[in-house]
């Protein structure tokens, strides 16, 4: 019996009685969907190491990351990890610095490239964004090595999830609907919609919120869009921000698309949301460390670069970087 939502608001068309939903779409997979895509992926061998093999694309696509330099900046930490440096503050989004993303340290999808900087070489992190609670975007191990690092940290999540993060020893939590803000040393942080899901357990899917953020400071928006399929109420985004300055958007775990299109976009379509929401710039995410799905860790590299061709996007205007890179706001 599915729990009652303690946050139900029946104003809000991503809110239901016992969780919470994508406003406009329908349950997004089944077990028969999970079962096919599991059989056909073990049939097919999938997926297929990278072109040059491990070693070859970790030279490729790997270095440390140095956080010496001044200036307000963002770093790709590898998955949806990102450190923004704005005006003296720390930002850390999903971080996962575990070699598994899992329930259990012993089975689940491993880590193929390292972290570009152990939790111990981070400054002191001042906010943690959490986008939704799947283990590849919270995971609770990480979460506790942080908060030892980094005691005062403060975390930002969406609904649901602030009991199971003050249980790892988290002192500030705040939990955000979408678009609520919250302001913090003049940088603002605002829940944007998603198109996704949650789960952690076989009894709580969809019983917490999932969500991207906004962050905002010296009249400037950086947006993280968190883990989300393609959706017309992300285009909400670019009517309430009118500028963003720099997005980080998922370009992996996208195949087969008749399981993955409910929940990733794939290179195509981050290049049109790109252009839709109207970003100045924008850097590729959610590839190259872990296969959560049936596409090479090289090819969504390969996808964005025919994507950007083909709708006209220049490399310089959507970057896809190194693990461990920084970037200049």
């Amino acid at each position: 019996m599915p729990k009652a939502n303690p946050y139900y608001d029946p104003s809000k068309n991503h809110h239901t009685p016992t969780g919470f939903c994508n406003p406009g779409y329908p349950e997004s997979h089944s077990p028969e969907m999970v079962k096919r895509w599991q059989r056909e992926r073990k049939e097919q061998h999938l997926p297929h190491p990278p072109d040059a093999g491990y070693p070859g694309f970790i030279d490729q696509w790997w270095q440390p990351a140095d956080f010496n330099m001044p200036g307000n900046a963002v770093w790709w930490l590898g998955h949806a990890t990102l450190l923004y440096q704005i005006n003296g503050m720390h930002i850390l989004t999903d971080p996962v610095f575990s070699l598994r993303v899992s329930p259990v340290s012993f089975y689940g999808p491993k880590r193929l490239t390292d972290v570009p900087a152990k939790i111990n070489r981070l400054p002191p992190i001042d906010v943690v964004l959490i986008s939704h609670n799947h283990y590849d975007h919270l995971d609770l191990p990480s979460l506790r090595r942080l908060i030892k690092h980094s005691p005062q940290v403060r975390f930002i999540v969406p609904l649901g999830l602030k009991k199971l993060v003050e249980k790892q020893g988290a002192v500030r939590v705040d939990e955000l609907d979408w678009w609520d803000s919250l302001v913090i040393d003049g940088v603002t942080f605002t829940s944007v919609p998603a198109r996704h899901w949650s789960v952690r357990t076989l009894w709580d899917q969809n019983q917490t919120l999932w969500c991207g953020w906004m962050i905002s400071a010296n009249a400037r928006n950086y947006y993280f869009s968190g883990d989300t399929a393609y959706s017309p109420i992300l285009l909400e985004i670019a009517q309430r921000f009118q500028s963003i300055e720099m997005a980080a958007l998922p370009i992996g775990a996208y195949a087969p698309r008749w399981m993955m299109e409910a929940h990733h976009i794939n290179p195509q379509e981050a290049v049109r949301l790109h252009r839709e929401l109207a970003c100045k710039q924008s850097f590729a995410i959610h590839w190259g460390v872990f296969e959560l799905a049936d596409e090479s860790l090289d090819e969504p590299p390969m996808e964005l670069h025919r994507a950007l061709k083909q709708q006209g996007v220049s490399e310089q205007e959507f970057q896809l970087i190194k693990l461990g890179a920084r970037l200049a706001l």
